[in-house]
């Protein structure tokens, strides 16, 4: 026998607000400024420079100054791409013996972030760099797990 239907109460949901047609992004504080991303002058002296600092301490600083100034919220595809050549220099500036210590001096947000620019490396690889992405995958991977990889897949802000 069948059970009693005269219950219309699951009628009154709106199915139409998860309609992938109505979907809108969110909108940042449009009173703030855009991030304009890193600075190319500061990031090729933190490579460049010799003195007080040994080589790889340099570009970890590079790498991490990179990061923090990342334009994750930008909508301005020109810094974005600004920005992952940056980074791609500054990856491809540390030797493979290097990576490791990078990596464990970076918190969790800043290998996020790193793990987004790979992904991004990928999408378009130059001469040797895919070689050099994976390596960075692994190394990240190592450190903070699938959570990471998770993240940054289901993040809706891209880099």
């Amino acid at each position: 026998m069948s059970k009693n239907t005269s219950n219309s109460a699951f009628r009154k949901i709106d199915v139409d607000q998860y309609n992938e047609d109505n979907y809108k992004e969110e909108e940042c504080g449009e009173s703030q400024s855009p991030p304009v991303g890193p600075d190319e002058k500061e990031i090729t002296n933190f490579l460049n420079q010799y003195p007080f600092k040994t080589k790889i301490g340099k570009n970890v600083e590079a790498l991490k100054t990179v990061l923090r100034n990342a334009p994750v919220s930008s909508r301005n595809q020109m810094v974005k791409d600004a920005a992952l050549n940056l980074v791609m220099l500054v990856l491809l500036s540390i030797k493979s013996a290097q990576m490791e210590d990078a990596v464990n001096a970076l918190d969790r947000d800043q290998l996020d972030i790193l793990m987004k620019y790979i992904y991004r490396g990928f999408e378009s690889p130059s001469e040797g760099s895919s070689g050099h992405l994976l390596a960075w995958h692994e190394k990240i991977h190592a450190v903070a797990g699938v959570g990471c990889i998770v993240r940054v897949l289901t993040d809706k802000k891209r880099v």
